[in-house]
């Protein structure tokens, strides 16, 4: 089975998100994305003094698809961090996991949905180091705008289904990973997001 998108689901994910999150843009959008494919196993980077909203966005879509949320942290300052300003802002706290990349990614199989700081130096070797659903997966790279040189052919050895950049926040990198042994989907569809601040509409083009 391949990943199914809910647009129900999603929907609930963003309408929620807006509602609880102080941060607008990224947030929402992620959490839309992660509830909308009904992610089993969510993936997130955040080192110390990052912004709370997509974590926030994140622990909201977990709530709708049931899975796990495990945030990766570099070190034990972060972690407390963390989990403070998480139980302020969003009244859960997810699973943690702190340590250097090779470390942190060890027994995290089938990740389905994952979002990483490309302001964190290993950012690209945790990429790298995802055991990814057999079913597809969703990756982003948040902050992109810093990392102009990235390629998703430099980090992800599996068939890319779509990728697309949205300058939405700091930058989006954005990839869909085709499930194993599937072929790239002809047909498209899309997905609307609109910039709370701006007024911008931004149109992501997925597969089905």
């Amino acid at each position: 089975m391949k990943l199914v998108w809910s647009p129900e689901t999603a929907s609930k994910a963003y309408i929620q998100t807006v509602k609880s999150c102080r941060e607008s843009g990224v947030a929402e959008l992620v959490s839309a994305m992660a509830a909308g494919w009904k992610a089993q196993l969510i993936v997130e980077t955040w080192a110390e003094g990052g912004a709370m909203g997509t974590s926030v966005g994140l622990a909201v879509a977990r709530g709708h698809t049931g899975g796990r949320h495990v945030c990766l942290l570099p070190d034990e300052r972060s972690r407390a961090e963390y989990e403070r300003r998480m139980a302020e802002e969003a009244g859960t706290v997810p699973e943690m996991v702190v340590g250097e990349a090779e470390e942190a990614m060890e027994g995290l199989g089938g990740v389905d949905f994952m979002v990483v700081d490309s302001s964190r130096h290993d950012f690209s070797r945790v990429l790298s180091l995802a055991d990814l659903s057999g079913q597809g997966a969703v990756l982003i790279c948040k902050n992109a705008n810093s990392s102009a040189a990235f390629t998703w052919r430099s980090v992800v050895s599996r068939r890319l289904a779509r990728s697309v950049f949205l300058p939405v926040g700091k930058g989006l990198h954005i990839a869909h990973v085709s499930a194993v042994g599937a072929s790239v989907a002809k047909s498209k569809r899309w997905i609307k997001h609109l910039d709370q601040r701006s007024g911008e509409l931004h149109v992501i083009r997925r597969c089905p």
